[in-house]
């Protein structure tokens, strides 16, 4: 049962993976960089560091992201108020309408994937996901 499991996740996460390159590929961004839109736009700013632990990357690594999508006009650096010694990334307006427009994206995804469910079944699926994400 669980090599079936595996390999049903492994299938979904493919597709799921697919579907969120051609995606974000349309409008010209990476999947890391849409990634940090998502991050900021659920979460609002951040600092640099909590971004990349969030994100699970090295700070270095968020530099580099944080530099282009600062170059496309999606986020913006400003200094934190109270600690001199931290950066906050924020998104812009531009940026902040790329997540909303990437977020119904997913929601329509969603709803297609899940229109056939229950909604016993949708709260069921949703209490399976959130702990698989706990377990992380």
């Amino acid at each position: 049962m669980l090599e079936k499991l595996n390999h049903a996740i492994i299938e979904f996460y493919e597709k799921l993976s697919s579907w969120e390159h051609d995606v974000v590929r349309e409008k010209g961004l990476t999947l890391p960089q849409m990634h940090t839109l998502e991050v900021l736009g659920i979460h609002k700013d951040m600092r640099m560091k909590e971004l990349a632990q969030c994100m699970g990357i090295t700070t270095g690594t968020l530099t580099v992201l944080v530099d282009r999508l600062e170059d496309k006009g999606f986020v913006c650096r400003k200094p934190h108020q109270t600690d001199r010694r931290s950066i906050l990334v924020e998104l812009t307006e531009t940026g902040q309408k790329m997540y909303e427009e990437h977020d119904r994206l997913h929601l329509r995804l969603i709803e297609e994937l899940t229109a056939d469910f229950s909604a016993e079944e949708r709260d069921l699926l949703l209490s399976f996901i959130k702990k698989m994400n706990g377990a992380f």
